[in-house]
């Protein structure tokens, strides 16, 4: 196999989250010496989704209609809104109601969050699009599920201001300790939300 293709090919795996050079070649080598049982079915997959997948034009969620599952299923409660960093936040909240049902509402993802250090600016998330369904439609209540971090912090608190003229209950998912844990593993940042949103027993 010719070295410039596969310095390429390696580059091009170990953009994808979570890889790095050493198992971007690991794949690499995997998809070659299985051409025929896992490298076309990966080709064939990977084309479908290029072609048929997109976001929801309601939420951003992924699907392949122009409104997704969740946007389109009429038992949902679409007057709450959670919003979510990501898609991936989305598919996880509905990966714990299929456990336990929390959740019924619907989202809005935001392809991100407001960062200086990743040059993320209210530009380029998707605020717009909330404030319209916010406008047009009977919102009841809005549920920020931003990260627990500094920036997913501004961010929540930029969506309560832009969105504080309106009729609305806004909520933030519940930060802290989480079940199990011990104190000595975790992070500053944790102990320290838990300390300030501490409840009466």
């Amino acid at each position: 196999m010719n070295n410039n293709l596969i310095e390429n090919l390696t580059k091009s795996i170990a953009k994808l989250p979570g890889m790095g050079p050493r198992i971007a070649k690991r794949i690499l080598l995997h998809l070659a010496s299985n051409k025929e049982k896992v490298l076309l079915p990966l080709i064939e997959n990977l084309k479908k989704i290029y072609e048929q997948i997109d976001r929801c034009k309601e939420c951003g969620n992924l699907d392949h209609h122009d409104l997704c599952s969740v946007c389109r299923d009429e038992n949902r409660n679409h007057s709450v809104i959670c919003i979510v960093e990501e898609v991936a936040d989305l598919w996880a909240i509905e990966r714990a109601n299929d456990k336990q049902k929390n959740f019924s509402g619907v989202y809005h993802v935001l392809n991100g969050k407001l960062s200086a250090s990743e040059g993320k600016g209210i530009d380029d998330l998707n605020f717009p699009t909330l404030i319209d369904r916010v406008q047009k439609n009977n919102i009841q209540e809005i549920i920020i599920a931003t990260s627990a971090t500094i920036d997913g912090q501004t961010t929540a608190h930029f969506i309560a201001e832009i969105l504080k003229d309106f009729n609305l209950k806004i909520t933030r998912l519940a930060h802290g300790i989480p079940l199990g844990s011990e104190l000595d593993y975790l992070d500053d940042g944790t102990i320290s939300i838990a300390l300030n949103h501490r409840s009466k027993i």
